[in-house]
């Protein structure tokens, strides 16, 4: 569970919820239809150490097919992919990748040369990245920088001390971050996120269940699976339910355009079908899925 001002490693809470996410990355990079091209992510689970995530890595069979947070990895990544070249090609020349976690876009995707990509996220995450990297001689297609911060403090100050303009538009993405914050910080990022931002900056991020439909969902986890895809710390263990406002509704009162797209759109578009998820598993995880939308907003 969570405790105001915890910190964490890439080997634990929240923390290993990224190693968890690079090791989904690796195994959709290697299907034959993969959705993604990531050679990065397998180095930095190979580097954690991790029996639980290198076995995965080693027999993707072997995980449980019940669970369904695995399998929307390929999807997800490339919705990301896909609004991060959307906004280069718009002309788009600074980009803020908060809790960066592992994620290698500033390695992976083909950046205009004049690009800037800041990663935002705590230092021994951060370090460990920058290790494994280097380790392997890695190059950046971008003017990548780092941004060591805990985005529940005061994030913005750090960022423009590593160069960010806040006159210039930027494309933001908040990928699996928003249920990791409480909800008084999540409010106080896009107030923050909206006073950094152009016109014409857009972000991406998606939704999740809260309040009653995630103490079910924990409820119903715990019966159903003696250990999920994360082993002991488990993603609905470390999110937060309390109060906070719908960032869509937000953002839209403030003069953003937000567009929707739904979980089942998203993998139609794809060419994936939706996972089925076992007749035997509560509603509460049905209900999650229809819930867990993903969204884009541009500042007018």
């Amino acid at each position: 569970m969570r405790s105001e001002g915890d910190t964490w490693d890439i080997v634990s809470s929240v923390g290993r919820t990224a190693l968890g996410v690079a090791t989904f990355r690796a195994i959709e990079a290697e299907r034959p239809d993969a959705l993604i091209d990531d050679r990065f992510a397998p180095w930095f689970v190979e580097a954690s150490g991790d029996q639980k995530f290198l076995g995965m890595l080693a027999d993707p069979g072997s995980i449980d097919q019940r669970n369904f947070f695995p399998r929307t990895m390929g999807p997800r990544t490339r919705f990301f992919d896909e609004y991060f070249e959307s906004a280069t090609r718009a002309g788009i020349r600074q980009a803020v990748i908060l809790a960066a976690g592992l994620d290698a876009r500033a390695y992976r995707l083909d950046w205009p040369e004049d690009t800037t990509v800041f990663e935002v996220d705590q230092s021994k995450v951060l370090e460990f990245k920058e290790a494994v990297l280097d380790e392997h001689s890695a190059r950046a297609k971008a003017d990548r920088r780092t941004v060591v911060v805990d985005l529940r403090e005061d994030w913005p100050a750090a960022l423009v001390a590593a160069g960010f303009d806040a006159t210039a538009p930027t494309a933001w993405s908040a990928e699996g971050l928003l249920p990791y914050l409480p909800g008084a910080a999540q409010d106080a990022l896009f107030e923050r996120l909206d006073a950094l931002s152009a016109p014409g900056s857009r972000i991406a991020s998606h939704g999740g269940p809260g309040g009653g439909d995630l103490q079910r969902l924990r409820a119903a986890a715990r019966q159903y699976f003696d250990r999920g895809p994360f082993g002991d710390d488990p993603p609905f263990d470390l999110w937060y339910d309390d109060e906070r406002a719908d960032p869509v509704q937000w953002l839209t009162e403030r003069g953003w355009t937000v567009q929707r797209f739904a979980m089942d759109d998203l993998f139609e578009s794809y060419g994936r079908a939706l996972p089925e998820l076992p007749p035997d598993l509560p509603a509460a995880f049905a209900g999650m899925r229809n819930r867990m939308s993903f969204w884009t907003a541009i500042k007018s």
